[in-house]
């Protein structure tokens, strides 16, 4: 079905002034059940128009909306690659550190090895020593003997021998007791040697070599077998991200394909709902009565009565001309829809709401009645969507339509008509995801004979 309006509008459009050259030759009497059948047909292709219209504007919020979510996404990939990079660059480093301190061990190794030598020369020299002083106290227990059989003589040497005897046997205890040590550390220094020298490599197999590994060198091996796990994981991951990002630049591009259609989609709605409206005004211009002639009329009357009542202050002194056209709209903090006030906003509450009440009262489908400045700002609504804010969304946005600004489509074409009348075909967003297709006929407010903005009547169909 949309694809037959887009094709409508472009010869619905052309025909607008044909149809009215063919209402204008047809006799009084029989133009007016034409241009009523007329005026009905463009009202039920209006409606259909600005259902199309709003669910393909929809559409494409949601499209943009899923555009923006996708390149944020492919960011997200592209800063989760760099961190793995950043990761598997880490993780090389940290090989070869790994393995950097493998050779430090190793060289340790290496260093207590000719520690273990040194100390066994030294257990080496000091069992000479021993032997030595033994052999030196057997000469002196010899020449002991020697100076007792000479007797007085030999006293002398005999003290002499004594404490020979007395000194190799000190340092044959003294050298005993350096032996003793030395093997103590021989063996406590051979058994760190063993722990951290590399093992050779076995022709066994890896269980063997892994049962013949030291404790330092078989850490350091699941150090480097986990990190280089760490670098493969990361440049598998870092593939997947790759592969990933090229298919969200694919998404991307089809999205926003999808959304430059919408556009196109969009334009060519627009086009089939003002060949409707066109339709519609034509026929209430005409001077026949159609159904939408009661809200013309009432709005027209109804704008007039606005204007007087602001130029009446103006005359009372109620309000300066400068603060009726204030256009310096201050935000109100934390409204959500934003809500904001000018220096008329007491003016409006005062006047506005009795004019626009009683047009409610016009018929039982009357929607709204608002007086819009020319850029779309409400300062006071009807009292059923002149509610304060609750801080629900849903709800604000459908029961607090107060000091807003409505710069849609609908709304600042009303409010900058300056035309007789405007009538025009929307779907209004009731909040909550709830849409209404309705009509819409505004005509212009002036002050003084400057434009101040427009009166709107919802009605629906």
């Amino acid at each position: 079905m949309l694809k037959s309006l887009w094709k409508m509008a472009p010869s619905l459009a052309e025909g607008v002034p044909a149809a009215a050259a063919v209402a204008a030759a047809v006799p009084p009497q029989e133009a007016t059940p034409v241009v009523g059948r007329l005026a009905q047909h463009a009202s039920r292709l209006g409606r259909e128009a600005a259902e199309v219209r709003g669910v393909i504007d929809d559409t494409h919020k949601t499209a943009t909306a899923q555009a923006e979510a996708a390149r944020e996404l492919a960011r997200q990939v592209q800063d989760v690659a760099r961190v793995q990079q950043v990761i598997g660059s880490h993780t090389e480093h940290s090989v070869v550190a790994v393995a950097r301190a493998r050779e430090a061990v190793h060289a340790v190794g290496s260093e207590v090895t000719g520690i273990v030598e040194t100390l066994r020369k030294v257990a080496e020299a000091a069992s000479d020593i021993t032997q030595i002083a033994l052999q030196t106290r057997l000469v002196a227990f010899n020449a002991s003997v020697e100076a007792k059989r000479a007797g007085e003589a030999g006293r002398g040497f005999g003290v002499v021998a004594d404490a020979v005897k007395d000194l190799a046997a000190r340092v044959e205890a003294s050298s005993k007791d350096i032996m003793g040590t030395m093997a103590h550390l021989d063996e406590r220094i051979g058994s760190l040697a063993r722990e951290i020298q590399a093992p050779s490599s076995s022709p066994a197999g890896s269980a063997a070599k892994a049962a013949d590994q030291s404790g330092v060198h078989a850490a350091l091996d699941a150090v480097a077998e986990q990190v280089t796990r760490i670098a493969a994981a990361a440049e598998q991951s870092r593939g997947a991200c790759g592969q990933l990002d090229q298919q969200m630049a694919v998404i991307e591009t089809d999205m926003r394909q999808t959304s430059r259609a919408l556009d196109t989609a969009i334009q060519r709605s627009e086009s089939l709902l003002k060949v409707s409206e066109q339709l519609i005004e034509m026929a209430a211009d005409s001077g026949v009565v159609t159904e939408d002639t009661p809200y013309i009329q009432a709005v027209q009357q109804a704008a007039a009565e606005v204007g007087q009542l602001l130029e009446g202050a103006l005359q009372q002194g109620s309000i300066k001309l400068a603060d009726l056209f204030d256009e310096r709209y201050a935000p109100i903090a934390g409204t959500q829809p934003a809500q904001h006030t000018t220096r008329f906003c007491p003016l409006a509450d005062r006047l506005l709401p009795p004019v626009q009440e009683r047009m409610l009262k016009l018929s039982d489908k009357v929607v709204y009645c608002i007086a819009a400045d020319r850029n779309g700002y409400v300062a006071t609504h009807n009292r059923q969507y002149n509610q304060p804010q609750r801080g629900d969304l849903a709800w604000d946005t459908a029961n607090s339509r107060y000091r807003r600004i409505f710069n849609d489509r609908t709304g600042l074409a009303s409010a900058q008509n300056q035309r007789p009348f405007l009538l025009q075909t929307y779907r209004r967003d009731m909040g909550g995801g709830k849409f209404v297709v309705m009509k819409e006929a505004a005509a212009p407010i002036t002050v003084r004979g400057r434009h101040w903005g427009g009166l709107r009547l919802a009605f629906r169909f």
